[in-house]
């Protein structure tokens, strides 16, 4: 018997699988035949991500600068001194990250795919495509359609969004700037992204689950950015989960990751939350088995921990969503007359890929700004 299962080989499974390794009997069950497939994610990570990974990616590009195009035609400009953040290989990633756990001790099972499980006992039991495991906890680290996740019950992210990329070949001007968009044509609900790596750009958007279909949207995307002729050489899609979930452990079981709903509210990042969860995780678990107490009860101090490292981010970041959902593509372009002042623009330059929360509240609480902002604003939080 395993001490811990750990369903999904991804990077939040991985980092988990590593980190308890250490101290115990891990076994991680992926679905695919390799980690890193299929990729579901921009690549775009901050250096602290990279660091926390505990490997070192190939590096496509590095982003300094970003340009928002806003429906009316606006633009606002974001130039940093720093890298605002890194274009990795995610495959490589992932791949990596799962070598690392293998390398600490873990062992992972491709192409097995996790099925269900029963607790009786204290002891987990596993059904896979494979074969059963039996372990005394299980690891939900499935991603966004975790079924670790549901069979906890009513657990359903607040929202998904759907999003879709695809790599075109295309040499923009500027390296090392990427482009977003907002508006109702293109992003209803989110934006889009346009990230030059090479010889290529990566082009994708995220839209509300209950929108138009990205892959339409996709087409007139790549119009208006003048790449509906270019030779497209590889293509994404996905979901992601927005808003948390109801609970993030349970008898015997633990959640990390998008299966967790770990991912921040206004990018729709995942592996920033996921890696600072998964020492919390690593913790809970070790004491857990050292202990022999494995109950709901004994697990809840997981997400209490996570919680209060990220709670008040994802609070906030969510909030800044919800309201920003009710924007009108004219409300957007007012925000847009409002940022392109020069005294916005210079609190815009220190913006972090990770926390974009703290740079709303610098936003606000600059009274000049915050006074042209308001009438806007007040139109989506009431």
């Amino acid at each position: 018997m395993h001490d811990v299962i750990v369903v999904g080989g991804g990077p939040a499974g991985s980092k988990a699988a590593t980190l308890m390794a250490k101290d115990l009997d891990i076994l991680v069950l992926e679905e695919h035949l390799s980690s890193g497939s299929p990729m579901q994610c921009a690549g775009l990570v901050s250096d602290d991500v990279v660091r926390m990974s505990g490997v070192r990616p190939d590096v496509l590009n590095r982003i300094f600068a970003a340009e928002v195009h806003f429906p009316g035609g606006g633009t606002v400009a974001v130039r940093s001194k720093n890298a605002l953040a890194s274009l990795v290989d995610r495959k490589g990633l992932d791949m990596r990250m799962a070598s690392k756990a293998t390398d600490a001790g873990a062992e992972i099972s491709y192409g097995d795919k996790y099925l269900g499980h029963s607790v009786s006992g204290g002891v987990v039991t596993v059904s896979t495509s494979q074969s059963k495991y039996s372990s005394k906890l299980l690891v939900g680290a499935d991603g966004h359609g975790s079924a670790v996740a549901a069979s906890l019950g009513d657990n359903a992210p607040k929202e998904y969004l759907r999003g879709i990329q695809v790599d075109v070949k295309d040499k923009p001007e500027h390296d090392d700037t990427m482009t977003l968009r907002l508006g109702s044509d293109l992003a209803p609900g989110f934006f889009t992204w346009e990230i030059p790596f090479g010889d290529c750009v990566r082009v994708g958007l995220c839209t509300s689950e209950d929108g138009v279909l990205p892959s339409d949207l996709l087409k007139t995307l790549l119009r208006r950015a003048g790449l509906q002729d270019k030779e497209t050489v590889a293509r994404y899609s996905g979901k992601v989960p927005l808003g948390g979930r109801r609970v993030t452990y349970g008898d015997n079981v633990l959640l990390i990751g998008d299966a967790a709903g770990q991912v921040k509210p206004i990018s729709a990042g995942g592996l920033f939350p996921a890696f600072r969860s998964a020492p919390i995780l690593a913790d809970t678990a070790i004491e857990a088995i050292r202990t022999g107490n494995t109950s709901r009860k004994d697990l809840a101090r997981y997400e209490g921990g996570w919680k209060k490292e990220l709670g008040r981010e994802f609070f906030r970041g969510y909030r800044i969503r919800r309201s920003f959902v009710k924007l009108s593509d004219a409300d957007l372009d007012r925000i847009c007359a409002v940022l392109g002042r020069e005294d916005a623009r210079n609190i815009l330059d220190d913006i972090e890929v990770d926390r974009p929360g703290n740079v709303a509240n610098r936003i606000m609480r600059n009274p000049c700004i915050a006074m042209r902002l308001l009438p806007t604003l007040l139109k989506a939080i009431i």
